[in-house]
């Protein structure tokens, strides 16, 4: 005799959603506890839990500890952005991809990047100078600032075949990031390295990444004249 199945996460999740678009719980109102979901589903509470906390990310519930879960009175959808590799990005499409280091130094943490990650102004940090291409065209010039106190491992990374990125990800991946987005207007040095003219317009991506708190690097991504950023909710 097999143990009846129990069900997803993902499947309490789907429906609970289902339940509030479809005005079933309306909003304001206050959704059955997780013990009585968890008898419902046939489930476990963690399984709830972890649903609710999907769908309370999301922006459909707000969840007060001793006063349950209700439905956002102004339910908020959050709009979703995937980072690949720049080597990902360009091959996708259909473009063959060219990595290029420009410049690889050791230095002391300048005053803007000490205010910036939360590290001392004497702090070592790797700072990497990089460029993208795609079908031998600039896509990406790529500037890093890494604290050597959260990565130590990067003094001795062979960053000459694979960007800095690509390395941290493996070597070591953060827990945590911010990332604002910047219209920006090329200097000299920039169209330089991209193959324009100065006072083009372009996208710079800032990243500021942390490893289980420690400040952990920060990076500026500029793309290409016309690079266009997509996202779905």
């Amino acid at each position: 005799m097999t143990a009846q199945k129990r069900t997803s996460f993902q499947v309490v999740r789907d429906e609970v959603k289902r339940r509030i678009e479809s005005r079933i719980w309306p909003q304001g109102s206050l959704l059955p506890t997780e013990t009585q979901l968890a008898e419902e589903f046939n489930c476990a509470r963690a399984t709830v839990n972890r649903a609710l906390r999907e769908l309370s990310d999301q922006g459909f519930v707000e969840r007060k500890r001793k006063s349950g879960t209700r439905v956002k009175k102004e339910p908020s959808k959050h709009a979703k952005i995937e980072f690949s590799l720049t080597r990902q990005t360009v091959e996708r499409q259909n473009s063959i991809y060219r990595y290029s280091l420009v410049e690889r130094n050791i230095v002391s943490s300048p005053g803007w990047l000490a205010s910036q990650l939360s590290v001392s102004s004497d702090a070592r940090v790797m700072h990497v100078i990089c460029m993208h291409y795609a079908d031998n065209r600039p896509f990406q010039l790529e500037e890093r600032w890494i604290n050597i106190q959260a990565v130590p491992d990067v003094e001795h990374a062979d960053l000459n075949a694979h960007g800095p990125h690509e390395w941290l990800l493996q070597a070591a991946p953060f827990t945590e990031a911010e990332i604002a987005f910047c219209a920006i207007s090329a200097d000299g040095r920039l169209a330089e390295f991209m193959g324009t003219t100065a006072g083009a317009s372009m996208i710079q991506l800032e990243r500021t990444t942390w490893k289980d708190g420690e400040p952990m690097a920060f990076a500026r991504m500029t793309h290409h004249p016309g690079y266009c950023i997509r996202t779905k909710y």
